[in-house]
């Protein structure tokens, strides 16, 4: 199948070819929840370079549980005249721009934040406290709430983050979810918050409005979820009104590898998502790994996919969807990092997407160390600035 070919999703809506720009925390909000103008041209350079759908990662649903400072929210604090800006030059080409509505939940950002998740969890020192029925069941319409403005705001659709370990990802996973009400223990049951958030979002955005969902294939921890429990939750995506499920994998627990960062070759996911066709006619979008043109065309030549996601290929080269629909200059040289610190190779790529913001990036040659210290000092910043916005 071509990387140019058009995908309608169920709700009747068409991405133009088959790339999509995968959500990353790229940390260029403004501290209060809204869009910079850094950003705004960050996904307009995405836009430019020939994407189908963007989606803009970690844009949280309120402001009490973010997963970083520079985290967008879409709530009563919006600027929505700043948010339409981005949304506009965002889908310029005939492009999708979705936000990844998302909950930290256990792994909220200590500095501006008290992390809640669905179970009270104490782990060396990783501290959580257990959220209550009353806020769980209020989940459903702060999800909706958001959903809907981004709509009114000119988002073409919206990916609800049931991934990577954050909270919904964390409902799912028997290692986060200890509960013993109608929110734990059978997967059914675990999967039961997820059910009825797609329920309250589709009655806001109605039938023609694009719901995505990133979900895990696995947790890659030991006791979290499974492969097996993921194909369970997938046949369950399969009866409702969902129009795109993302396939992803692992967690952002405090010590857990993450996938991106793995030294493994290939495609992470590609066996399970192969498996995901199978239970479900909803479409599949594919990330992790995908570094190559070669792996994106057989991926969607044996139908392991629908859609491929790119994230860190579209930090090096912003014009890669161009380049791969031409087949014009069509990998990007990927650099190699020795012994990178804690959120180091994170830190470089987030400073060079910044660098993609400003329009330098030809000319980015930023050592890891450096970026590191950059990418900590503008966190520690935008944290001051948000805690005087959320906090005070």
């Amino acid at each position: 199948m071509p990387l140019d070919n058009l995908l309608i999703l169920p709700c009747g809506a068409i991405i133009k070819n088959r790339l999509v720009k995968s959500a990353m925390s790229d940390s260029l909000g403004n501290g209060k929840g809204n869009p910079s103008h850094e950003q705004i041209r960050l996904y307009e350079r995405w836009a430019q370079g020939g994407i189908g759908l963007s989606i803009i990662g970690e844009v949280q649903i309120a402001s009490n549980h973010p997963e970083k400072p520079g985290n967008l929210v879409l709530g009563n604090q919006s600027d929505n005249e700043a948010l339409e800006a981005l949304t506009q030059r965002a889908s310029i080409n005939g492009a999708h721009i979705w936000p990844q509505l998302g909950h930290a939940g256990a792994l909220s950002h200590l500095p501006i934040s008290q992390p809640k998740g669905p179970s009270a969890l104490h782990i060396d020192d990783f501290h959580c406290d257990a959220m209550t029925i009353e806020e769980i069941e209020n989940l459903p319409f702060i999800y909706a709430k958001a959903a809907k403005l981004a709509q009114n705001t000119g988002f073409t659709g919206v990916q609800i983050h049931a991934g990577h370990g954050f909270l919904l990802s964390q409902f799912l996973s028997p290692l986060f979810n200890r509960r013993q009400d109608e929110y734990g223990g059978s997967t059914k049951n675990r999967f039961r918050l997820i059910h009825a958030i797609i329920l309250e979002v589709r009655k806001v955005v109605g039938p023609t409005f694009p719901i995505g969902i990133k979900i895990n294939a696995s947790d890659l921890l030991e006791g979290g979820l499974t492969q097996e429990q993921a194909s369970q939750n997938i046949k369950m995506l399969d009866s409702t009104s969902i129009d795109l499920i993302e396939i992803s994998g692992g967690t952002y627990f405090p010590g857990a590898k993450s996938s991106s960062d793995s030294a493994t070759k290939g495609v992470y996911y590609a066996n399970f998502a192969a498996k995901a066709k199978c239970l479900t006619d909803i479409p599949i979008l594919l990330t992790g790994g995908i570094k190559h043109l070669e792996e994106a065309k057989e991926m969607l030549t044996n139908r392991s996919a629908d859609l491929i996601g790119v994230a860190r290929a579209m930090v090096l080269n912003p014009n890669l969807a161009n380049d791969w629909l031409s087949g014009i200059h069509p990998d990007p040289h990927f650099p190699r990092f020795e012994n990178p610190p804690p959120e180091g190779i994170t830190a470089w790529y987030t400073m060079r997407i910044n660098a993609i913001a400003l329009d330098q990036d030809d000319d980015f040659s930023l050592p890891l160390n450096k970026a590191v210290k950059l990418y900590l000092d503008r966190d520690a910043q935008r944290s001051r600035i948000w805690n005087i916005c959320f906090n005070s």
